[in-house]
């Protein structure tokens, strides 16, 4: 028996590390070909075998306007490729302070509540790491709403909306990865970014990879970042900070470092000797935890199955090859890395293309290239999902176009609808009148709101000083009024799995002088009953017998809304205190 085992731990050492016939000049064909057919700006590539780089290369350029070209020493986002590290940095606190994937988050993270209590009381470690526990994306939380403060962000996962049970389906989620990023910070009391550095950075030599913007443009090797307008023209697009939500995406790495990075999965955790991760927590991380979807993302691709998600890795069977990887997409880049641990084989791909499908058909070409596999005709491939695209977007506009209504105004005139637009889960939109128009900004980004019919506005963002109407943000402003008539709210569809969220509004306070205040004091008799209005601290308070004492906002210079009433507002006109409330309108006559 111990022969056996002997001889099968031979015939694997030796499979794994065998020497692959790599024709470097057709396999750089080949890449180029799909360059000029995804029309990417630049790209590099890694392959790792066993302890070894066999290949490292850049295509194309970093720099579009200067042509300065790419390496496998350019410096690229890598988005969402960094998840591995985070959960990794876990994977190493098991081992050094205890730490079990079954825990409840909150052991290491009190203040950390949920939006209900089988959520709080239910959700464990791992199903965050595994995309299960039932929370949507709520991605425009942190894209539209960004905050450097790791903890006030997470503060918002208590407002997010759970779409399924826990355990019951995938679903993506980066506020998970976040989270994941402050247990490490609690149990280490050093930084996500310190973390990742003496963990990983450090012992895997990797000396200009980076976790912001700020060092990715102090960088000397950087790439910029490119948007492919109209399946035709590339568009530089300005860097993209992800703040707070730093522990799901924000590493900046070359195709060389990164290969450094794959070593450490194909050799038991150990880079050059020295162990980084633990190696049981590598033997359990190769291993799906939930299926994603229905374990078959193409039906023309039937050996490509059982698709799941594990410790920050897809897993699948390609082509009959059992394959781990991530992809990472950021604004103006797309990464892919991957690894097939049973023939020692990995591949790093990261492009300057926004969304672009290049890593992934280049990883694939690779993948048929170096383990001979029967050969697919990726750019055929490619061509047939982009014309399927271009239909869709065509049907999808003309949908949009019959479904408006035209001749239509709304129902107010637009500095009623200006003001704050506060949901707790996401954070503030300010809505502005100007030049005759509407226009709405969000912490990042300013969109100008195009009317469509009723109450219901577009959002079109502004580049290069310019409204974008081509495009829409992916959403619209469906604006809705209280009891009175007055807008209360606005309606956005952020989550597909959701109801539309809703944002409050409070209206944009009027400065009103004290002198002008002091003409509303008195006293104002209703049915008899005696209502007081007080000037304090430069604000009119309305004190009615048995209830508290109100604040009174001015709105307009004569129009208050009553703090803490949704619905109701007061009107001072002709020595009368006119009442408006949900369930109708009361006139006091001052004394």
């Amino acid at each position: 028996m111990q022969t056996k085992i002997l001889l099968l731990a031979v015939f694997i050492s030796t499979t794994l590390f065998a020497q692959t016939n790599l024709n470097e000049k057709q396999l750089d064909k080949k890449l180029k070909i799909l360059q000029e057919t995804t029309q990417t700006v630049g790209f590099s590539v890694a392959i790792v075998q066993g302890r070894k780089v066999i290949y490292a290369k850049g295509f194309g350029y970093k720099d579009l306007e200067n042509k300065l070209k790419v390496d496998e020493n350019t410096l690229f986002a890598i988005g969402s490729s960094s998840k591995a590290f985070t959960t990794a940095l876990l994977g190493i606190l098991e081992d050094e302070k205890g730490l079990k994937f079954t825990d409840s988050p909150k052991k290491y993270i009190p203040e950390l509540e949920f939006y209900n209590n089988d959520l709080n009381n239910n959700i464990t470690i791992l199903d965050m790491v595994s995309h299960r526990t039932g929370l949507p994306r709520h991605d425009f939380s942190w894209y539209l709403f960004p905050t450097e403060n790791k903890d006030s962000l997470l503060a918002r996962v208590q407002y997010h909306k759970p779409f399924t049970g826990i355990r019951e389906q995938w679903y993506y989620n980066n506020f998970m990865y976040l989270a994941q990023g402050i247990i490490a910070e609690r149990l280490t009391g050093n930084s996500w970014e310190d973390n990742i550095r003496e963990r990983f950075f450090k012992p895997l030599q990797m000396s200009t990879s980076n976790l912001s913007i700020k060092e990715l443009e102090k960088s000397a090797n950087a790439s910029k970042g490119y948007t492919l307008e109209n399946f035709s023209t590339n568009k530089l697009t300005p860097y993209y900070n992800i703040a707070a939500i730093s522990p799901a995406g924000s590493i900046n790495s070359s195709a060389k470092e990164m290969a450094n990075w794959l070593m450490i999965w194909l050799n038991e955790g150990k880079f050059n000797g020295k162990q980084v991760i633990p190696q049981q927590y590598v033997e359990k991380a190769i291993n799906p935890l939930m299926l994603v979807g229905n374990g078959i993302a193409d039906k023309k691709f039937p050996a490509q199955h059982l698709n799941s998600y594990g410790y920050a890795w897809f897993t699948s069977s390609y082509k009959g090859h059992y394959r781990l990887e991530h992809g990472g997409n950021i604004d103006g880049f797309a990464a892919n890395v991957s690894f097939f641990p049973s023939d020692g084989i990995g591949i790093v791909v990261l492009t300057n293309q926004d969304g672009s499908a290049l890593p992934t058909l280049v990883r694939n070409e690779i993948s048929d290239e170096i383990l001979n596999l029967k050969k697919t005709d990726w750019v055929a491939y490619y061509n047939e999902k982009v014309g399927e695209l271009k239909k869709q977007q065509k049907e999808k506009k003309k949908t949009e176009e019959e479904s408006e209504i035209s001749n239509t105004n709304p129902t107010h005139n637009l500095a009623e609808y200006t003001g704050e637009y506060s949901n707790k889960g996401y954070g503030t939109i300010k809505v502005k009148a100007e030049n005759d128009s509407l226009w709405a900004n969000f912490t990042r980004e300013k969109t100008y709101l195009k009317h469509t019919h009723y109450d219901v506005f577009k959002p079109h963002l502004i580049k290069n000083n310019k409204i974008d109407l081509k495009e829409g943000i992916g959403f619209n402003f469906n604006f809705k009024t209280n009891d009175l008539g007055d807008i209360d709210g606005v309606y956005l569809k952020l989550e597909p799995t959701l109801d539309p969220i809703y944002f409050k509004r409070s209206p944009n306070e009027v400065a009103i002088s004290e002198t002008k205040l002091q003409k509303y004091e008195g006293s104002y008799f209703l049915s008899g009953t005696e209502l007081k209005v007080t000037l304090k601290n430069k604000n009119l308070t309305l004190l009615v017998p048995q209830q508290p004492e109100y604040t009174l906002v001015p709105v307009k210079e004569n129009e208050f809304i009553i703090k803490g009433l949704s619905g109701y507002k007061a009107e001072f006109k002709d020595e009368k205190l006119i009442l408006h409330e949900p369930n109708g309108t009361f006139t006091a006559t001052k004394k």
